[in-house]
């Protein structure tokens, strides 16, 4: 008996160990990578550090074309002007490896919306990896044998009645123009041609957590008909600090929501629709060809736990 528990110790231990192996990592390399994290600014506190050090490792495997940091990279208040030291203590000195030293696409959060928003779009011009052209842009990636993505990134807090009636704590909300940002969204799909389309924001349309409902229903009720509309193959989101994958009944689109890359909340139930959900910390890699699209949900010890995998038939 404590031959055969030994034995069944050794084979899950070793399985750990392959699974989180840079070999391991390399076979998510794909004609195009792009990472996905959110939720992260924590000071280096709680996992965020490790994640991102990881981040780095997984990198070097991978060589991601892009990170996509879907909102919260600046918990609390956001962030005052763009010389603010949370700038350093949140980002710059945390995701330091020179494999991450490319385009993060990022979004504003419901955090980000407390503070000043156009600091986090005017940070460019401080760091060259800060790519955030508009409060709400596209970005087409093209890589080896003709695979092309077409990423959507919208701005979610708006869209959310409970921000816009909260000029208080969230004086930029109310002045954002929603049917402009829907108009464009509804264009920007029905312009698309590429192999696969992705939407990103902060929000999510679909997950299980005790956040306001209303969350939800207006992102269902703004933009989830849109999606439904035009066949986009995954929607992502943060938000809710731990890993969802939900397909609602009558929907071809796979709704995932990626947990915190700092500080995850691990109560989590299955909402109706869900293929998978962990309370665990991490991020996620986007691994797209000609062929297939996938997102493969990592966590905080590099052993990927989920993937969502959507096929051209």
């Amino acid at each position: 008996m404590i031959r055969i528990l030994l034995l069944a110790v050794l084979s899950c231990c070793y399985s750990f160990s392959l699974a989180q192996s840079p070999s391991e990592w390399h076979k998510l390399k794909a004609p195009v990578n792009i990472f996905v994290a959110n939720d992260l600014g924590r000071n280096g506190y709680y996992d965020q550090r490790p994640i991102a050090d990881l981040m780095g490792r997984m990198a070097e495997e991978i060589g991601p074309d892009a990170v996509i940091a879907l909102g919260d990279v600046h918990h609390f208040n956001g962030v005052a002007s763009t010389s603010d030291p949370l700038w350093l203590s949140n980002f710059e000195n945390i995701y330091t490896h020179p494999e991450l030293m490319i385009d993060w696409l990022p979004v504003l959060g419901n955090h980000e919306y407390r503070g000043n928003t156009g600091a986090v779009l005017d940070y460019g011009s401080v760091s060259r990896r800060w790519v955030m052209p508009a409060r709400y842009y596209s970005r087409t990636f093209s890589g080896k044998k003709g695979t092309s993505v077409r990423l959507i990134m919208i701005d979610t807090t708006p869209l959310i009645d409970k921000y816009r009636n909260d000029s208080t704590s969230y004086p930029d909300a109310s002045r954002q123009d929603v049917e402009a940002q829907l108009s464009w969204l509804q264009q920007q799909l029905a312009d698309a041609t590429q192999d696969w389309v992705i939407v990103s924001g902060h929000h999510p349309i679909y997950a299980n957590t005790p956040k306001a409902d209303s969350e939800r229903t207006d992102m269902q009720r703004r933009v989830d008909a849109i999606l439904r509309q035009h066949r986009v193959d995954m929607y992502i989101c943060g938000h809710i600090h731990n890993f969802q994958h939900i397909r609602p009944e009558g929907s071809g689109t796979d709704y995932i929501v990626n947990s915190s890359g700092s500080l995850s909340r691990p109560k989590v139930n299955a909402a109706p629709g869900t293929v998978f959900v962990s309370g665990e910390p991490g991020f996620s890699v986007i691994s797209a060809s000609p062929d297939s699209l996938s997102l493969t949900m990592v966590n905080a010890s590099g052993t990927p736990i989920h993937t969502v995998t959507r096929a051209r038939h």
